[in-house]
């Protein structure tokens, strides 16, 4: 219940900012378009990865957002698995939405063309690693800007290696490439395999990181009381006490030879 209401609250900041929303499916449709022209293959692909960048900082930003207010829930009884996994489930719901209204593009403009089974496959495949991905960003580079820049620096990166070079297998949206090589191309079913796995394990990993940097970030340290006590509630010193019953009795004796 609580990773809902962390879900719903991380949903209703993004939102509040239409401007932001707005952005988020600009991106993908300005990627999709700009290679329309050229092959099929090439404008799916770069709509996918304009959703994983679009995903992908909308977790990044609601990282940032979420950071100061995140001690305050941990002292109202959140753990700490209960935030991260909230806004997880809330950028993957968010992400779902983007992929669904341009999986009924591609399906209007190159439904007869390409394996639609495949390229929903691959759409859902990038949200679930795009989301924990930029959580992960937002965890590791906690200003917005060089979050964002960074993200910028392996999107771009994705787009301009060679898709032979082995390297590519290390980048964290190889899967999208291989499942939309595999729906565009009509190729054998070793490259959905290919991709299923490196997603599947890929999100696995950056989620898991993003748990333990978490939860080393937002642990608590008990107290002792007797390990740092209040100077309030520190007894006074013997001494002290004697001196202080001392000048109280004195002070009864004096004002008893006044008293007639």
């Amino acid at each position: 219940m609580r990773i809902i209401t962390v879900a719903e609250m991380a949903l209703r900041e993004m939102l509040r900012r239409r401007g932001v929303l707005v952005l988020l499916l600009t991106l993908p449709l300005a990627f999709y378009l700009v290679r329309r022209g050229d092959h099929v293959g090439q404008s799916i692909r770069f709509l996918l990865l304009g959703i994983a960048w679009a995903v992908s900082t909308a977790a990044l930003f609601a990282s940032g957002t979420s950071r100061p207010i995140e001690p305050r829930l941990r002292l109202s009884g959140y753990r700490s698995h209960h935030l991260y996994l909230g806004r997880l489930a809330a950028m993957w719901l968010l992400g779902l939405s983007i992929a669904a209204a341009f999986f009924l593009l591609i399906a209007v403009d190159h439904g007869d063309q390409v394996r639609l089974g495949a390229v929903a496959l691959a759409m859902l495949l990038t949200v679930t690693v795009a989301a924990p991905f930029g959580l992960l960003i937002g965890a590791v580079v906690p200003r917005d800007l060089e979050g964002t820049l960074l993200l910028l620096v392996v999107v771009g990166v994705q787009m301009m290696i060679d898709p032979a070079d082995s390297v590519t297998r290390i980048t964290p949206f190889w899967s999208s490439r291989e499942l939309g090589t595999y729906a565009v191309d009509h190729t054998g079913t070793e490259y959905l395999t290919r991709g299923l796995l490196h997603g599947v394990l890929f999100t696995l990993a950056a989620t898991l990181l993003v748990a333990l940097l978490s939860t080393l970030r937002l642990r608590t340290r008990p107290t002792s009381a007797t390990s740092n006590p209040s100077p309030l509630l520190t007894p006074s010193p013997p001494s002290l006490s004697l001196r202080r019953s001392r000048t109280s009795s004195s002070i009864k004796g004096i004002w008893s030879c006044f008293d007639l």
